[in-house]
């Protein structure tokens, strides 16, 4: 008997190789399109949610030092154009809009209209009248309660220090009257109170003593739709005493309101260097951080 003849097995067919090149396009498709989506959920997270904030003057000590990084919430005042990134204009007028409480501190942009951010204590709200006198402030017809505390005593560090200003308008952030000595090492130290506002709110302020223009003024009465902002350095703090065109704030419109302050997530005295990473620990206050506000 005769074996049949093998049936032949068809080749396999040769795997097919996609170009390089086209591996490539895929590569940078994958890579486009996650950091698109990157963007709009940091764009959704910092316009709705939380956005970061630094402290850039002392116009805040004692509560806020130069050099703290906090979070503020974003939905507390609702939202406006102002509460996007760049304050793009996707956003009409204010929605789901909330009157602050005085004593919160707030980020806001200027009614200067140069983009700036600044944060402040909301101490009045529409109809309101507000005055300083003799330093003391006087919110509808009523001095608010002001206790005299012990000294704030804050360390002299590169971010903070008695070193003349650039422009010779500006004082140093700590003026040589005020330089000190504590444990040892160069310190500045202001007159510190507590005031009460109505309802509760208690917040520490500094007093450098009596100051023509901050701690005598006219009754300011808060218009509708805005509110009534001040630094608790009462004495170095450009807010809504002041009119915009002398450098201060005027009325600030609810619409500029971008959130609340909500915790301190980093502190640093300046003296950390991007290039020794050592210093990034040595230089951070950690004392500071995770204080609620």
């Amino acid at each position: 008997m005769v074996a049949p003849d093998p049936i032949p097995t068809p080749a396999a067919p040769a795997p097919v190789t996609k170009p390089v090149k086209e591996k490539k396009k895929e590569d940078w498709r994958d890579t486009l399109s996650f950091l698109l989506k990157l963007a709009v959920v940091v764009f959704i997270f910092r316009s709705f949610l939380f956005s970061p904030f630094s402290i850039p003057s002392q116009s805040m000590l004692p509560r806020l030092y130069i050099g703290d990084y906090l979070f503020i919430s974003k939905w507390n005042y609702g939202y406006s154009r102002h509460s996007l990134p760049w304050s793009i204009p996707l956003i009409p007028g204010r929605i789901l809009a909330r009157t602050p409480t005085r004593g919160d501190v707030a980020v806001f942009k200027t009614p200067a209209g140069n983009g700036e951010d600044i944060i402040k204590r909301v101490i009045g709200l529409p109809g309101d009248t507000i005055q300083m006198r003799g330093g003391q402030l006087i919110l509808n017809g009523v001095a608010v309660p002001k206790q005299r505390v012990a000294d704030f005593v804050i360390p002299l560090t590169p971010n903070y220090n008695e070193k003349p200003k650039l422009n010779p308008m500006e004082e140093a952030d700590c003026p040589a009257s005020y330089v000190t000595t504590a444990n040892g090492a160069p310190a500045c130290k202001y007159q510190q109170y507590k005031e009460t506002l109505p309802g509760g709110p208690s917040y520490l302020v500094l007093d450098r003593g009596l100051r023509a223009g901050a701690d005598d003024t006219d009754v300011f009465t808060v218009p509708p739709g805005h509110v009534f902002m001040m630094g608790d350095n009462r004495d170095d703090s450009g807010d809504s005493r002041f009119p915009v065109a002398e450098g201060g704030l005027g009325m600030v419109p609810m619409e500029n309101l971008e959130g609340k302050a909500v915790i301190t997530f980093w502190s640093t005295d300046g003296n950390a260097q991007w290039l020794l990473p050592w210093t990034w620990f040595t230089a951070a206050r950690w004392s500071r951080m995770g204080q609620a506000f």
